[in-house]
């Protein structure tokens, strides 16, 4: 009896190890967000933010197709929103969903980030990310261990400002030969920002060995390449969110 027991046992461990691999396997790794921590442009005195819509889009696909999304910010806490239209359905559906508006107001910092959780990380733009993204070495650090993973990185508007001093371990900038995309020169001398913000995000990707692509003024324009994906301006914002699903699809 003892040895059928132990027999039991044993096949009962094993399976259950066996269902709790093949588990582990199926979980979907979490995605990323990073949202600006800073509220205002320049010397101007006007607010800014995280961009609402270049949250809720891209959170709207990647949510609905199962995906957990955790938020990181570089100082932390709540973070200050910018684009604040709630006439617009996904925002709202974001702004109430007690879940996601509790996570994106107490938003990591980056050292309470475990890059390994991460399938992806996606910096959303608006604004303030050009004065608080770009030097946060903690962030770029996060992003380089999910690229050097096998993740993706992904940005979107002003979000790739994020993406300038990323560095691999081969010493080369993470941008450095690949297509990329973001806030144009054109679309930042439009709403007459090109000598308020701290540099031109466009001319800083190129200095990084960027191979700058862009459409006009607010086009959709969204590219992919070796699992970076940047879009353009906030029209861009769902369909990099379906350009990461894409990818991670594969």
């Amino acid at each position: 009896m003892k040895k059928l027991a132990f027999l039991m046992l044993a096949i009962f461990t094993i399976g259950f190890a066996q269902a709790q691999t093949k588990k582990s396997k199926n979980m979907k790794k979490k995605i990323l967000f990073v949202v600006t921590s800073h509220d205002k442009k320049g010397s101007t005195g006007e607010d800014t933010g995280y961009y609402l819509g270049e949250v809720s889009h891209p959170w709207e696909v990647l949510h609905k197709a199962g995906y957990e999304i955790d938020f990181v910010s570089p100082k932390g806490g709540t973070p200050p929103v910018d684009g604040f239209d709630l006439k617009d359905p996904v925002n709202k559906e974001f702004w109430e969903n007690k879940e996601y508006k509790n996570k994106i107001d107490h938003s990591m910092t980056p050292s309470q980030v475990n890059p390994k959780e991460y399938s992806t990380i996606f910096y959303a733009g608006g604004h303030g990310a050009m004065w608080d993204f770009a030097d946060n070495k903690e962030l770029a650090d996060i992003a380089s261990k999910i690229y050097e993973n096998g993740g993706i990185v992904a940005g979107v508007c002003h979000g790739p400002a994020g993406l300038v001093n990323i560095k691999l371990n081969n010493g080369k900038y993470l941008v450095d030969g690949k297509k990329i995309n973001a806030f144009t020169n054109e679309e930042e001398a439009e709403v007459k920002l090109t000598d308020v913000v701290p540099f031109l995000l466009e001319n800083k990707l190129k200095e990084r060995g960027a191979q700058f692509e862009k459409s006009g003024l607010w086009q959709n324009h969204v590219v992919t390449d070796q699992r970076v994906i940047t879009g353009q301006n906030p029209q861009s914002a769902k369909s990099v969110g379906e350009a990461i699903l894409k990818e991670l699809n594969k």
